[in-house]
């Protein structure tokens, strides 16, 4: 009898830890608290190095079952956890929660500069380095700096000049998947991303949000030189070229200087022939 007392009496004192928000378990390590002592126990194995779970497909280790557990889904192509609104199945259930705030437009992370908000605290710290100016992802090749590990690793490939993404109707090859994907709406002519003021439409999201801002008509970004204003940074950017005449995109055939890259790309097609755009009635083609 005593010993269940004992036992229903740390079962409390457990749930009120944890109703509180109290961390009565130090890290041994590091200065980190923890609601529970099973917590300390595999955080532990963070200092250590220690993987005791072993995926037996790719032997691919992990500190907890769990995780291990949540890993063989990728190989077994399992995936429990489905969204009742558009049934798209995901392994994870925190992935699953994720997911629903699109449907439900739950936004509960905040910018506490702009309140901006975002369905993910990660997705909230990437925008919270706009402020902040940090760029923690460092390019070894070249010193560059990125807020985003993706912006980093889509740049290291520039450096090996890899392009394993070909067009299967020019042949133009590209960094990533999603630039070839984008690329391909020159020859389909797909404009997914549509304005709900105006209904014009356009290839990629970036070039609809930056025509969405001027029906707001809002242009924070201000140049210092002549005061004139712009909705994007970039454009802001692009403009100053104008009075500090800097050219930094340079043709690699010719050796011309643009100030901005878009009439770099246009120049290059000179060079390469390409000719993109085609008139619907005479079907003649331009670069």
């Amino acid at each position: 009898m005593n010993e269940q007392h004992h036992i229903h009496s740390a079962e409390c004192r457990y749930s009120c830890d944890i109703q509180r928000g109290e961390r009565p378990y130090p890290g041994e390590m590091c200065n980190r608290a923890f609601s529970r002592e099973s917590s300390v126990i595999i955080h532990q194995c963070v200092h250590s190095g220690e993987c005791p779970y072993v995926c037996d497909v790719c032997n691919k280790t992990f500190i907890t079952n769990s995780k291990l557990k949540t890993h063989q889904c990728i190989h077994s192509g399992e995936r429990p956890y489905a969204c009742d609104v558009c049934n798209k199945a995901f392994i994870t259930k925190s992935t699953l929660i994720t997911h629903q705030r699109i449907h439900s437009g739950e936004r509960p992370y905040a910018c506490d500069v702009c309140s901006k908000a975002f369905i993910t605290n990660s997705k909230l710290k990437t925008h919270q380095r706009i402020h902040s100016g940090e760029r923690p992802y460092v390019c070894e090749m070249c010193n560059k700096a990125f807020r985003q590990r993706g912006h980093l690793i889509r740049h290291q490939n520039t450096h090996g000049g890899e392009h394993p993404y070909a067009c299967d109707v020019c042949n133009k090859a590209f960094i990533t998947n999603t630039k070839l994907k984008s690329h391909q709406r020159i020859h389909s002519d797909e404009r997914p991303y549509v304005c709900e003021m105006c209904n014009k439409a356009f290839r990629e999201r970036g070039n609809l949000i930056r025509h969405q801002s001027m029906h707001g008509g809002e242009r924070p970004y201000i140049c210092e030189v002549c005061n004139k204003a712009f909705s994007q940074r970039n454009n802001l950017i692009t403009h100053q070229r104008v009075h500090s005449g800097e050219r930094p995109y340079i043709c690699e055939v010719c050796n011309k200087a643009f100030s901005d890259q878009g009439n770099l790309i246009k120049h290059q097609r000179l060079h390469s022939s390409e000719r993109p755009y085609t008139r619907d009635v005479c079907n003649k083609s331009f670069s």
